[in-house]
């Protein structure tokens, strides 16, 4: 399979401030690669490196085999970018806005009619076509915004934060969308600061951190790497904790640990549901109350604490934080 994007070692100062600091990224061709990492980690710096909005201060990108400084005008004839922000003319009607990009890029003008017709069908905007975009719900306007992105079929698509202040019902539509476009054969790249959005559509994570790439793998590699199945046990409340510590770290694969507020016990399960009936087992037979018992797999809330030293982004929908590159 052949490699859609490949940076190696880039790098981006702004005066003092180094917003990414070596970034090496392989993302192949009809694949979701998902940029993940805390505010002001350099995940909107590495996009617009990527697509040409940016000049590297260090290192060497490639998109769809074109180099991003010396082909610059190549590799924004393959991409498409859809940002933070859904970039459309409020004044103008959501037929109008994509027939007129349309124009823009060349398409002609009957050409660009029936393109914008075939994405405002795809995007189920056909009711609202002709209503200007300032009336659009924020979920209509991203709708809008994506497929803006799309007039001109892009092999490479990069996605910055997509679903920002969508609710959960549009933010799943979109979700669907963007799985249909990579079944089609189309690369995406796509920042995000939604955990569950990262784990359902990409094929690979990079994990970034102050500028730096400190993980990348499959989901699921990610969250082996950090921990494994572990038993949880709640325990009722006149029981021996300490004694309860000891039954459950001799059946798992390290030491148990105890929060004695919550009354639970945790241990390492590597043969994960034989580990939770012994354990059950072995503690109603010396006399300690059993109140809940469930296995538990790693987060990428784990993934983000264990890698970057504080919480991960949001999993919910708070209010969107400035980052450090945006202010650049």
């Amino acid at each position: 399979m052949a490699n859609a994007i490949v940076a190696d070692g880039l790098r981006r100062q702004f005066d003092k401030v180094t917003a990414l600091d070596g970034l090496d990224l392989v993302v192949p061709e009809g694949t979701i690669t998902g940029i993940l990492g805390p505010n002001g980690a350099g995940k909107s710096t590495a996009v617009r490196l990527l697509t040409t909005l940016l000049a590297p201060t260090g290192g060497r990108a490639e998109v769809a085999g074109f180099d991003v400084v010396t082909q610059a005008a190549e590799v924004r004839r393959v991409i498409s970018l859809s940002g933070q922000h859904a970039a459309v003319d409020e004044n103008l009607s959501g037929f109008e806005n994509l027939e007129m990009l349309g124009r823009l890029l060349h398409l002609g003008s009957r050409r660009s009619r029936q393109r914008a017709d075939e994405l405002l069908q795809r995007f189920d905007l056909v009711d609202a076509a002709g209503r200007r975009a300032k009336e659009y719900s924020g979920g209509m306007r991203r709708r809008l915004d994506l497929a803006a992105a799309l007039i001109r079929t892009p092999r490479v698509l990069f996605l910055d934060e997509p679903t920002t202040g969508l609710d959960t019902r549009s933010r799943t539509a979109l979700w669907d969308t963007i799985g249909e476009l990579v079944s089609g054969g189309m690369t995406l790249l796509l920042t995000t600061q939604y955990l569950e959005e990262a784990d359902r559509l990409a094929d690979q994570i990079v994990v970034i951190d102050h500028g730096r790439v400190v993980a990348d793998g499959t989901p699921d590699e990610l969250k082996r790497r950090v921990s494994g199945t572990s038993l949880e046990i709640t325990v009722g409340p006149d029981a021996d904790l300490t004694a309860a510590q000891a039954v459950l770290t001799s059946l798992g694969t390290g030491p148990a640990s105890v929060d004695e507020a919550a009354g639970r016990i945790s241990v390492p399960a590597g043969d994960g549901v034989d580990t939770l009936l012994a354990g059950v087992r072995l503690l109603r037979q010396a006399g300690i109350p059993v109140r809940d018992a469930a296995l538990r797999t790693a987060t990428l809330d784990d993934v983000f604490l264990a890698l970057t030293g504080g919480p991960g982004p949001r999993t919910g929908d708070e209010p969107v934080k400035e980052t450090v590159e945006e202010k650049q």
